[in-house]
């Protein structure tokens, strides 16, 4: 027997469908992600913190989950919606479905719904915020507490998802089978440079490239200081991805400046945001973001397009770049800047996810380039 869930948007909008996964009530921002398949990884990437994600491809589920494919140790996303979910979980890797996943962790899903049309309201109004409940299904009350709820902006998401301790990021080889071109070999020693990876969020399959590039990688908090990231005497810092609005970030903007021309700088997503900031440049929230594995970005140095994987709601304001900060790489979407470098010292950082996981391979080359600032 089905049990009816509502999902109620902040402009009076309500759709009523099934739950699936896990029973209760949640708000965050509804957004959605036009990727194909990838939803475990999406589920447990930790920049989903807040949101309540709506899947574009109508069928999820079909390949189940399994204890590989993911981002972090838990999902970290309000709650998650599709139009139809699976019955079926068929492939050979899967260990359960993805209803079981869901219910596991206790995080709240929608089905039956016409995600078409909630997908295009989005994208006509913007992000919107939502509640999703199995409990309250009264139309008004959950409009009022979809209105009422916090959203995103000004929030620091990023103490909610950090790791509790520093760590050295060392795998075993079997997860390493899922990174292209190495399913026959392991990853290089970790006896080359050593970078401190400063953590708001991160996806695992960044450590797990930084890692491929022969690196010492070292995990830190995105709490941490200059002063210790520089007493980890690091050849170079990475900025990692992570939720939420960037700018009530004062503790890492600080940190980032303090150590700008000390060593070499990478920075993803959150990251890249957070650079630019630190460079003297401002932030704004995009209208409904960019979430997908299907994103094409022009890297103007080459003239490539590359079609990136992308998560993130906010970008940084072009019209605020200092002179020391060159736009490296732009979303041909919406012609929102992807990628930024400094002029002045070795730092750059790029909007999207060149670690991929899921989603294309066309932008790993950025790792070897953070490879290169450090030789």
């Amino acid at each position: 027997m089905s049990i009816p869930a509502k999902l109620a948007l902040e402009d009076g909008t309500v759709f009523t469908g099934e739950a699936f996964g896990a029973q209760g009530e949640v708000d965050g921002e509804v957004v959605f992600n036009t990727s194909m398949t990838g939803y475990q990884e999406i589920l447990t990437d930790p920049s989903y913190r807040g949101q309540i994600v709506t899947m574009t491809y109508p069928e999820q589920g079909n390949y189940g989950v399994n204890v590989e494919d993911v981002e972090s140790h838990q999902p970290h996303l309000s709650g998650f919606i599709v139009r139809e979910g699976s019955r079926i979980a068929s492939n050979f890797r899967s260990s359960g479905t993805l209803h079981e996943y869901l219910a596991k962790h206790n995080i709240v899903g929608l089905a039956g719904i016409d995600t078409r049309a909630l997908v295009r309201r989005i994208r006509n109004k913007g992000a919107l915020k939502g509640v999703l409940s199995t409990t309250d299904l009264n139309d008004a009350s959950l409009v009022a507490k979809a209105i009422a709820s916090p959203g995103l902006v000004g929030r620091d998401l990023v103490r909610e998802v950090l790791p509790e301790q520093p760590r050295n990021w060392d795998e075993g080889l079997t997860q390493w089978s899922r990174i292209e071109n190495l399913t026959e070999a392991p990853p290089p020693p970790a006896t080359g440079k050593h970078v401190v990876a400063l953590d708001y969020g991160m996806k695992w399959n960044i450590a797990r490239h930084l890692r491929m590039q022969g690196f010492r990688v070292t995990i830190l908090p995105g709490t941490a200081t200059a002063e210790e990231v520089l007493a980890q005497k690091p050849d170079g810092v990475f900025l990692s991805n992570g939720p939420g609005d960037p700018e009530p970030l004062d503790y890492a903007i600080r940190t980032i400046q303090g150590v700008l021309g000390k060593v070499p700088v990478f920075g993803i997503c959150l990251g890249h945001q957070l650079l630019s900031l630190a460079s003297g440049a401002k932030t704004f929230k995009l209208k409904f973001g960019h979430r997908g594995a299907n994103q094409p970005v022009l890297n103007l140095d080459n003239g490539r397009v590359e079609i990136t994987a992308q998560n993130h709601g906010f970008a940084v304001e072009e019209s605020t770049l200092p002179a020391h900060l060159r736009i490296t790489h732009r979303n041909l979407n919406d012609n929102t800047i992807a990628g930024v470098c400094r002029t002045d010292v070795p730092a750059f950082s790029v909007q999207y996810h060149p670690e991929a996981s899921s989603g294309p391979h066309d932008s790993s080359y950025l790792f070897d380039q953070f490879r290169a600032m450090l030789a």
